[in-house]
């Protein structure tokens, strides 16, 4: 009788069952900045052998915990402390929400009773209701016998479907409250294929083929969906069974080789503007592809089929005559099988052109890509990153930036699926250091990450971090002395233009405070051995790269979403 008093007697409290939970279901490691009330919590986790890396702002954990989920399947974790905490991390939850990343932010929170009654708790504030419109679902946990199934449905919702963003709401009461150990196991749930596959009906197969069979100018686009659904060969087997060219979004590149065949990248506006019939795979008819309408499409009538998870999205911007419903790998597969071993291809003036159409643009860049001018251009410095990612093909670019990125995602190619990471659709500036160090965590790869001079000091503080952990990441900040341009000038007052930085900043320096490796590089030569060096060393690097700093465009490539006034007034007094 008394050993069976003991056993039961044994206790456990909500710290230990939300750690035991996230164990139960593959999750061990978390992003998280430490602090009132779930301090303790990350010292547990730590303890019960979980990864926890903290960060120097919540806003960058959570872009961690996006792209970790982007590359895991599984939700990635942001772990945050109440209100300013939690507000810091909703920019990063809206993120992973409008991206499709499957991630939870788990925020620690004041008590119910003081919040409904506005009583003025330490960081009071209803952050469940805050948290609702930007992500797709939001749950509390107010009993320690309900942590099993709250943390079981904040999976399941993240990666379900379309995946995204969870809020998990966990008040600091929760985290103490004790219950029997063996109750709180039993209360604990492994979520059961939180992300089944969906089979496309016959009906859509064969409707999207007739569509396909009636082209003369057929396109695939594939999008970060075809990416994230890590059905590789299926889609490969699609593209190539079809033989129809492909065009790939920047975070899809790499999901067949940009030097592949049918690839249409470097034929972007041709294969736009003159194809009939377009299949998008895992992309959406969103601003990046200027919602399938203008001059971009040329003027030539289109009929578009969509592969997607979520039938919602289906004639979002324009009427798509052949939905196909389901994941991707059961759509692409059923394809394949459908179109047997007699599929015609397209007519081979289509695919000619399209060639001719990139070979005459890749050999038109080829000599801007080689110049070694000083100060660098844009097409300098990424011609010797170029070179570099195309000997090293496993190493993950991350990129962000203006000019940074417009002219990165066209010119570096990529070997490798999900070896691009990027600001995605919502466009947010400040990803880098976040989604670099999750890069570097979860696929234990060696780590580029190509930033723009502004973009960089969204996160740069986050070197620390990268030092702190000693991650093998090369960070190149593209140095131009301002946003968009260096060069611009205020002209009506002593301070310096609203875009403009401090003039030679020497970002390499800020890495070396912290231990790291910096380099100040003013060639493409010099930029190419140095970024080399430090790939090869695997210690956290830096490197300055000194870009000329009239070498940008307004906007980058997006300047048309830039409004511009048309009144003219007279502003000297």
């Amino acid at each position: 009788m008394a050993e069976e008093k003991e056993e039961t007697d044994v206790l456990t409290d909500g710290f230990h069952l939300i750690i035991d939970a996230l164990k139960l279901n593959g999750i061990n490691t978390i992003y998280n900045v430490p602090g009132i009330p779930i301090t303790d919590l990350g010292r547990y986790m730590q303890a019960a052998g979980m990864r926890v890396l903290s960060f120097r702002h919540e806003q960058n954990a959570g872009y961690a915990a996006s792209i970790a989920g982007f590359l895991t399947q599984k939700p990635g974790i942001c772990l945050t402390v109440s209100a300013p905490g939690f507000l810091n991390g909703l920019t990063a939850l809206a993120h992973a929400t409008t991206n499709c990343f499957p991630m939870i932010l788990i925020s620690g929170s004041s008590e119910r009773e003081i919040v409904d009654l506005q009583q003025g708790d330490y960081e009071e504030m209803d952050q469940l209701s805050i948290a609702k419109p930007l992500c797709k679902a939001a749950y509390r946990i107010l009993r320690a016998e309900d942590i099993g199934i709250g943390v079981a449905r904040s999976i399941r919702a993240a990666v379900s479907g379309r995946p995204g963003g969870v809020y998990l709401d966990l008040p600091a009461k929760l985290l103490g409250q004790v219950v029997n150990e063996a109750a709180g196991a039993n209360s604990l749930v492994k979520v059961v294929d939180p992300a089944p596959q969906q089979i496309p009906s016959a009906g859509s197969i064969a409707r999207a083929l007739e569509v396909l069979k009636g082209a003369h100018r057929p396109l695939i686009i594939l999008g970060k969906g075809a990416a994230y659904a890590q059905a590789d060969d299926a889609v490969r087997a699609l593209v190539e069974t079809s033989g129809i060219p492909y065009l790939p979004m920047s975070m899809a590149k790499g999901l067949l080789p940009d030097n592949h065949p049918q690839s249409a990248g470097a034929a972007r506006s041709l294969v736009l503007k003159e194809s009939d019939v377009v299949m998008l795979i895992g992309a959406r008819l969103n601003w990046l592809l200027s919602h399938g309408k203008g001059k971009a499409w040329g003027t030539k009538p289109k009929k578009f089929i969509q592969i997607d998870i979520e039938p919602r999205e289906m004639d979002s911007n324009l009427g798509i005559v052949a939905p196909i419903v389901g994941d991707i790998y059961s759509c692409a597969s059923a394809l394949v099988a459908a179109m047997g071993k007699k599929w015609e291809a397209p007519p081979t003036a289509w695919t000619d052109a399209v060639k001719e159409k990139v070979d005459s643009n890749v050999a038109r860049m080829a000599p801007r890509l080689q110049n070694n001018n000083i100060p660098m251009d844009y097409h300098g410095a990424l011609g010797a990153l170029r070179a570099i990612i195309k000997e090293r093909p496993d190493a993950v670019l991350v990129n962000e930036g203006a000019n940074t990125l417009d002219f990165a995602r066209s010119i570096i190619d990529m070997y490798q699926p999900r070896k691009r990471l990027d600001v995605g659709t919502w466009g947010v500036m400040g990803v880098g250091m976040g989604t670099a160090i999750a890069a570097a965590v979860e696929t234990g790869k060696p780590v580029l990450a190509v930033e723009g001079d502004s973009a960089f000091g969204f996160s740069g503080m986050e070197i620390e971090t990268i030092c702190r952990y000693n991650l093998p990441i090369c960070i190149v900040v593209f140095n131009n002395g301002g946003i968009y341009r260096g060069t611009d000038e205020n002209s009506a007052g002593d301070d310096v233009a609203t875009t403009v930085f401090v003039k030679d900043a020497r970002y390499d320096r800020m890495m070396e405070a912290f231990g790291g490796v910096g380099f100040n590089v003013a060639s493409p030569d010099e930029l190419s051995k140095a970024v080399n060096t430090a790939i090869e060393s695997g210690n956290p690097t830096l490197v300055n790269a000194v870009i000329d700093p009239g070498a940008g465009t307004e906007s980058g490539r997006i300047g048309n979403l830039n409004p511009q006034s048309v009144v003219v007034k007279n502003n000297t007094t």
